[in-house]
């Protein structure tokens, strides 16, 4: 139960590396994955935890290699949060931008696509903010996946 197989050292190591990887993994699938779970989404994230849950301990089944491992994750996200809070370049380079995806009533055809946002996704945003079409001044689609409309002033 309390001995490891391997030195406390590379629980750390390995954490780091699985945390980093998959914060890229994350940033490049896009807002969506973020910020609006599908079904098919939760079962990605769920699969993936355990894809690398052998990358974090190494078949080691020892109590204290394991909370070494989640401690290490739970610093090094305290850590980017605290990074992220007194740098802006490296909030955008963690946590990405706002993209404005249609301006006017209308939506950019190409933007909404590299966004891979559905147009049920667009109808639900304008649906939730209270907001015609011909009334939207603007939309951005930010950084956590939510899909802000700003209304033209009557």
């Amino acid at each position: 139960m309390f001995d490891m197989d391997l030195p406390w050292w590379e629980f750390i190591v390995r954490g780091l590396a699985v945390y980093i990887f998959l914060l890229i993994m994350v940033r490049l699938s896009g807002r969506r994955t973020v910020g609006q779970f599908t079904p098919f989404d939760l079962l990605v994230i769920m699969l993936l935890s355990e894809a690398v849950s052998n990358s974090l301990n190494a078949g080691d089944q020892s109590l204290i290699g394991g909370l070494i491992a989640a401690a290490t994750l739970v610093a090094i996200n305290s850590s980017v949060a605290l990074f992220s809070s007194r740098s802006p370049r490296f909030e955008k380079l963690v946590d990405g931008s706002a993209v404005l995806i249609g301006r006017d009533g209308v939506f950019f055809d190409k933007v909404v696509r590299n966004c891979r946002l559905s147009e049920s996704d667009i109808e639900e945003a304008l649906r939730e903010h209270d907001c015609p079409r011909p009334e939207m001044k603007c939309a951005f689609l930010e950084a956590d996946g939510e899909i802000t409309i700003l209304r033209n002033p009557h």
